[in-house]
């Protein structure tokens, strides 16, 4: 069974009573870690979570298998939440295959794959499993989405607010939850006693938005401004910026290039394709420079070895978490050369 964020919500609660596998992939992880959410609350009410990571199961292939046939120590029901990246699952969930047991249901959030992984492969022609993809979102698409939210949080917004959000946010639905919930408890909001939220009571609860933290240091480097970098890393560190939650500023970003150069193709003009774009108003008019320059800068391999670059730093962060504030601008600065490189060689 497949599905995309077009359908997902109609395939949802058929698929949480037919398949005991799910893989959700795609540029849009917020988007695939939200539907993974949505089946989890489809699932038998006090079932036990058990969680495992992509690393420990391309180390331990046969432990996926193994945990999906045990019982919960008290004999209650469980299911297996898998984080991971690319195909490092893909030896293990062979194995899951392989057994015919009946297993617990385990749902796989794979960061940087796609429906075309080999994981997906495996899966995608079976009634019982259901590969999800999601694609990077829109500015639009993320706003109707802060918007459902709100109305369930009994916090009434506009289009303009919401849209605010949504990019404040880098378009990702987890960070758009947690302001909703903000505004909900700073207006004593609830779907018995609705309240109106406005400008004032955003900035009253509101972390520093996306200018003000994570965007100016994400083109920064991909922009091959080594210049500015050092004044960027410094900001960083005055500012507390999380680490974990500026990668996944660069990732959402990488994505995004990856989504305009597959819609422009290997031999377009980037001006012109990007121009295009913005009246299209498929891309933000103040994020428009900026793309433009990125985009000249990482297609083709360039932007695949980016984007491998981006995991592999994402796990070093995760192992690492001590010296993540290190490891993060070691990289970002190898990024930021390897930007400036492809100015040279243009």
């Amino acid at each position: 069974m497949k599905a995309t964020q077009a359908n997902f919500a109609a395939t949802a609660a058929r698929a949480a009573r037919e398949c005991r596998t799910f893989y959700f992939c795609g540029p849009d992880e917020a988007g695939a870690h939200d539907a993974a959410q949505a089946i989890v609350a489809l699932l038998p009410a006090g079932i036990e979570r058990i969680e495992l990571g992509g690393a420990d199961l391309r180390r331990d292939p046969v432990r996926l298998s193994d945990e999906a046939r045990s019982t919960s120590l008290f004999g209650g029901a469980r299911y297996i939440f898998v984080r991971t990246a690319g195909d490092e699952t893909c030896e293990a969930v062979e194995n899951l295959l392989a057994d015919e047991v009946e297993a617990c249901p385990v749902l796989i959030v794979a960061s940087s794959a796609t429906d075309k992984s080999r994981v997906a492969k495996l899966l995608a022609d079976r009634k019982d499993a259901l590969v999800a993809m999601f694609y990077a979102p829109d500015a639009s698409a993320v706003a109707q989405a802060v918007r459902s939210m709100a109305d369930a949080a009994g916090v009434r917004i506009d289009g303009a607010l919401a849209e605010r959000i949504a990019r404040a946010c880098a378009l990702d639905t987890r960070m758009a939850r947690s302001e909703i919930e903000k505004l909900a408890l700073y207006l004593d909001a609830s779907q018995q006693a609705p309240k109106t939220a406005d400008v004032q009571a955003l900035d009253a609860i509101g972390a520093k938005n996306e200018d003000d933290g994570f965007q100016p240091i994400v083109n920064c480097v991909l922009g091959g401004d080594v210049g500015r970098l050092s004044g960027e890393l410094t900001r960083l560190r005055e500012l507390s910026l999380s680490p974990v939650g500026l990668l996944l500023a660069f990732e959402r970003r990488a994505a995004q290039l990856a989504q305009l150069a597959a819609r422009m193709g290997p031999r377009g003009d980037v001006q012109r394709f990007i121009e295009g774009e913005r009246q299209a108003r498929r891309v933000f008019f103040r994020d428009a420079p900026d793309l433009l320059n990125q985009l000249r800068r990482w297609r083709g391999k360039r932007l695949d070895r980016l984007v491998a670059r981006l995991v592999s730093l994402h796990r070093e962060l995760l192992a690492n978490s001590q010296s993540a504030e290190l490891l993060l601008a070691q990289g970002l600065t190898e990024i930021t050369r390897a930007a400036a490189a492809s100015e040279r060689r243009r």
